[in-house]
């Protein structure tokens, strides 16, 4: 008896050469591209405020912490923060809290401890 050859081997490679043309047909999806606006608003670089950078004289109190020499109210809080992390006055806790040493308690009025928002407000007060 003679075996049959099958010859399902001959439509198994027409399958396969029709599913590589139907993945090389698919395209790739379009990425969404936004609009730009049609305002045409030009961005503006922002400008500082001429009063801020105004050279301010600090008073006697204030002097001994953060010197005599006139600068903008922005360089006297930074050389006042300076002065509060190089001498550790501020609370190991609460990091809003400052203490004030010998040369602080004037400005601040007397107190011992005084906020971090507070001490802004006690601050602007020794500004002329």
């Amino acid at each position: 008896m003679a075996k049959k050859k099958a010859t399902k081997s001959k439509p198994a490679k027409k399958a396969v050469k029709k599913a590589a043309k139907k993945t090389a047909v698919k395209k790739p999806a379009k990425k969404a591209v936004k609009k730009p606006a049609t305002k045409k608003a030009v961005k503006k670089k922002r400008k500082a405020n001429p009063a801020l950078m105004k050279p301010v004289t600090p008073s006697a109190a204030l002097a001994v912490v953060i010197g005599s020499k006139p600068a903008p109210r922005g360089q006297m809080t930074k050389r006042l923060w300076d002065y509060i992390k190089k001498n550790k006055l501020q609370d190991k806790v609460k990091r809003t809290m400052i203490h004030a040493d010998a040369n602080l308690k004037p400005i601040f009025g007397g107190k011992k401890t005084v906020s971090m928002f507070e001490m802004t407000k006690l601050v602007s007060k020794h500004i002329s």
